[in-house]
């Protein structure tokens, strides 16, 4: 064979398949990563349903990855400069071409908003190259920013994946001070790693809200001190809970990681007044909710906080957490489910059903192994 395996998602809706796709001819500073391990996550179901706008299909998903370097071609560097070396065992921001010269990047620092932004596995498609980490090896371009990952295992890195980089920023964004009490909404990986992040920046107490119970056990064991599943209780059940555990006041901050409209609202009926907000979960469009903007708002002086994507401080942060072994550690309690290429689509359906906390695309696997690898 003298091209690479890839899965991808040839449009909307539509099976994935494995194709070769042949080795590209590497620009002036670029590289191949041979890859070791790729995430499957929410993003990823979303690209196969259709639910996001403006996506270059065909393409190949997979926007979080890990790997050795394969092949350099010129000069490529770390943050602090220093040059990289074939072999080195890498991660790389997923995001690409944020401008850093645009109205949003050098006026508002809002990065994450710069409208020349790509991102490898969401808005590059096969037309634009090896650009998605479902294959044997993911072509990146000149200006893509790689991370080291000196002395830990893919295996600990990816338990955290993309969810670590949105989960730091949300927890930035949602300003947790020592001794808070903080409740999630959701127990997806964004969720889960928001819980530990909770704990790390000062959180006395976390709550989770999430379902199925798989994942609520997962949330305790990271840390959430209570945990309610939300499928087993009706919407003014879950409020009595979170004023049970909160002295009647509610959360001092709530983050909002579910993908649900409605959970936006019932983030802020579960916050105390002066409380705060942070909607993270809202990545799909899946419609739009209603609140009352007297008795859920304004009268509560609530500060509710939008909360997009990340950038290379988050993605940098989120590689130094992973490479100490000590404040890892929470994420190594999260069972990983690997597959292999060919079962991609079985990755999709088990992150879709929340069988899975983490699912893995893991292209050495072979074809012909039919049930996925579960470890910690």
């Amino acid at each position: 064979m003298t091209g690479v395996l890839v899965a991808l998602i040839p449009e909307p809706r539509a099976p994935v398949e494995v194709r070769e796709i042949p080795t590209p001819e590497l620009e002036e500073n670029s590289a191949l990563l041979a890859v070791e391990l790729s995430e499957v996550c929410g993003t990823d179901v979303h690209l196969q349903q259709g639910r996001l706008a403006g996506v270059p299909y065909p393409l190949i998903p997979g926007h979080v990855s890990v790997g050795r370097l394969s092949k350099i071609r010129g000069r490529l560097t770390d943050v602090a400069g220093r040059p990289f070396a074939e072999g080195d065992r890498v991660t790389f921001l997923d995001v690409h071409r944020t401008c850093n010269a645009c109205w949003h990047c050098l006026v508002a620092k809002a990065t994450t908003r710069c409208p020349h932004r790509k991102v490898y596995g969401v808005t590059y498609g096969l037309a634009d190259g090896l650009c998605g980490g479902w294959a044997e090896q993911v072509y990146l371009k000149p200006d893509t920013r790689c991370l080291r990952l000196d002395g830990v295992a893919p295996e600990r890195f990816m338990a955290g994946g993309c969810s670590l980089p949105t989960a730091i920023h949300a927890l930035e964004r949602a300003e947790v001070a020592l001794g808070d009490t903080v409740l999630v909404l959701g127990s997806g990986p964004v969720g889960l790693s928001s819980v530990i992040l909770a704990l790390m920046r000062g959180a006395l107490r976390v709550l989770c809200i999430g379902a199925p119970d798989g994942r609520l056990a997962a949330a305790k064991e990271v840390g959430a001190s209570a945990t309610l599943n939300f499928e087993a209780h009706t919407e003014e059940e879950r409020l009595s809970w979170v004023l049970a555990e909160t002295a009647g006041r509610g959360a001092d901050v709530t983050i909002e990681a579910t993908g649900a409209p409605a959970a936006v609202a019932e983030a802020m009926r579960y916050t105390r007044d002066a409380g705060r907000v942070v909607v993270v979960g809202q990545y799909t469009d899946h419609g739009e909710t209603s609140f009352n903007a007297h008795s859920d708002l304004n009268r509560k002086h609530l500060e509710v906080r939008g909360c997009w994507g990340s950038d290379f401080s988050h993605f940098y942060r989120g590689v130094q957490i992973m490479t100490d072994a000590s404040r890892s550690t929470p994420w190594a309690k999260l069972r990983l489910a690997r597959y292999g290429l060919a079962q991609a689509d079985a990755a999709l359906r088990a992150v879709a059903a929340g069988t899975s906390i983490k699912a893995l695309i893991e292209p050495a696997r072979t074809q012909k192994e039919s049930a996925p690898a579960s470890s910690r």
